[in-house]
């Protein structure tokens, strides 16, 4: 449940970190499990992706799934994605045709991701006097 995960982590600590890579990820399983849902999205949220990227703030994210994922719907990181580009936050989508959920192996090789993650930086902490 990385992908699930990483959006908790988002949620749970924001302004935490840089620039984020979510792989295989989604806000609520199409089962509605709760095994894979981000907790503490409110029940009665109207769009809980749209509520999630209002509360990880500016965060970049670079979101990849396989298309044939059986376990995390494609479209889980589609509306993510969506919910992000509303805010309009720096966020990229990355599908990789004919590839079920093991997609981590092709996001970690996609040559561009690791320019792109290194090249955010939190900004300083304001010095305490």
């Amino acid at each position: 449940m990385g992908g699930y995960g990483s959006w908790q982590i988002a949620l749970d600590h924001p302004g935490m970190f840089a620039a984020a890579a979510i792989i295989c990820g989604g806000i609520r399983h199409p089962n509605d499990s709760d095994r894979l849902r981000v907790q503490g999205v409110p029940a009665d949220a109207a769009d809980p992706y749209a509520w999630v990227a209002t509360h990880i703030g500016k965060l970049p994210v670079w979101i990849f799934n396989g298309a044939i994922d059986d376990v995390v719907p494609p479209e889980e990181s589609h509306r993510m994605h969506a919910a992000l580009r509303t805010r309009g936050n720096d966020v990229r989508y990355t599908e990789f045709p004919g590839v079920g959920h093991g997609s981590w192996e092709a996001a970690y090789a996609t040559a561009k991701l690791w320019p792109w993650m290194f090249a955010h930086r939190l900004a300083p902490a304001p010095a305490i006097r």
